[in-house]
């Protein structure tokens, strides 16, 4: 049969050439993406890119050859190139269905066959075995031609059947994506051996690989903000399970002295440090936001207790406007501990906490201003695991940030913003 080349089929060529790059760019960069699936991208969207700079350089030399330089050999690079993407796929899928996949029969396999697809290749373009161009440039296919891509196929249907056999092993997110890249590219394999038509053979095998490309990049990068969050997490339920252990005598002591003193007040003190203690170990169980009214009782059992036993040192200002709204576990309460851990001195004048809450068009934004000593906010910030950590989760967890304005001697101001 005579093919003769037309503009979809070099223009979209060029198009998707440009998107392989531009996605092969997004891959070197993205964050949260594990080295092994960021080399994968990078290799898959690199032959695709080649195979397209060849195919367009071609299709330029095919229609001025006076002003281009023609190789005869653009064609067996631009074939073997673009189908070494069906190749890289199939190792990058093996690696997540079969242990130590590298020694299995089908690993041998599938190498085998792209090597023998590469040999037809080589042996089809240098005999007119199975197919032969004429004086003008047309393209004539034999009946031998499916035999050039039925390596291909072969391989396709090995990794369905990989893949449907191993599905528990993977995700259901993985199992989809690579099956959106493999039935399509199965199907218009199939077709593409028997009728050339590069216009939708191109297009189908485009699309199901950025529609993988994208779910699995999507799906990585979820589970390491998870992951940042366990992390985060865990961080803070080490500075729970280290509370001040002066802070717990300092309050056993007082209760001591209180049951005789007055009952009423010991058993308040009981009651708030109770209070405390349960949301501190609620904290260490919870991997989510929480409501503010929730953070701001742990604040109130906390101040109660230290109010108890510094009521002459210690005056606390609530102005809360706004409380409809999430944060993350532990964001407000160390930051009132700091202040009182740093600020309070029963020989200097009552430290003064303010707790605000103001809505904004941007979202929340929650105030803590003392009147204590004050400190070098960048210094805390890069030093302070507890502030660091509050920081980073409100980033990961809310988008959230905080920002600290402080002077030696002249108190701190700490905003907390959860958009």
């Amino acid at each position: 049969m005579n093919y003769q080349i037309n503009m979809p089929s070099l223009v979209f060529p060029e198009i998707v050439g440009v998107l392989a790059t531009l996605v092969l760019a997004f891959s070197t960069i993205m964050p949260g993406v594990d080295n092994r699936s960021k080399r994968y991208f990078i290799a898959f969207f690199s032959s695709i890119a080649i195979s397209r700079t060849i195919f367009i350089f071609d299709m330029l030399t095919y229609m001025k050859p006076e002003a281009l330089a023609y190789t005869e050999y653009f064609p067996l690079i631009e074939y073997i190139s673009f189908f070494l993407s069906p190749l890289i796929f199939s190792l990058y899928m093996l690696h997540y269905c079969i242990d130590d996949f590298k020694h299995s029969i089908i690993f041998k396999t599938v190498i085998s066959l792209w090597a023998f697809f590469c040999l037809l290749h080589i042996i089809g373009h240098f005999t007119n075995l199975f197919y032969y161009t004429d004086p003008d440039g047309s393209f004539y296919r034999k009946p031998s031609h499916p035999l050039l891509i039925i390596p291909i196929i072969l391989i396709v249907i090995i990794d369905i059947t990989v893949l449907i056999i191993n599905h528990r092993k993977l995700p259901r997110i993985h199992f989809t994506a690579f099956m959106i890249y493999l039935i399509p590219t199965l199907f218009t394999t199939v077709i593409y051996s028997f009728v050339f038509d590069p216009f939708s053979f191109s297009i189908s095998v485009y699309i199901g690989s950025i529609s993988m490309y994208v779910m699995i990049l999507t799906d990585q990068i979820a589970q390491n903000k998870h992951q940042q969050v366990d992390i985060a997490n865990k961080d803070v339920n080490i500075l729970i399970l280290q509370m001040r252990p002066h802070f717990i005598y300092n309050t056993m002591t007082s209760i001591y002295y209180l049951c005789e003193q007055d009952s009423r007040k010991a058993q308040q003190i009981i009651l708030d440090f109770t209070t405390y203690l349960r949301k501190n170990f609620n904290a260490i169980a919870s991997n989510d936001t929480i409501p503010f009214t929730d953070e701001l009782e742990h604040v109130r059992a906390y101040l109660a207790v230290e109010l108890a036993q510094f009521e002459e040192s210690l005056q606390v200002e609530y102005d809360i406007e706004n409380s409809d709204f999430n944060l993350p576990p532990l964001t407000l309460e160390p930051l009132v501990e700091n202040a009182i851990s740093h600020g309070l001195d029963p020989d200097s004048e009552p430290l003064h906490i303010l707790i605000k809450t103001v809505k904004t068009n941007t979202g929340n934004i929650i105030t803590v201003k003392d009147n204590g000593s004050g400190f070098d906010p960048d210094n805390v910030l890069n030093s302070h695991n507890a502030l660091s950590n509050i920081k980073k989760r409100l980033a990961i967890m809310c988008n959230g940030d905080i920002t600290i304005s402080s002077k030696k001697g002249e108190g701190t101001i700490i905003n907390i913003l959860v958009p």
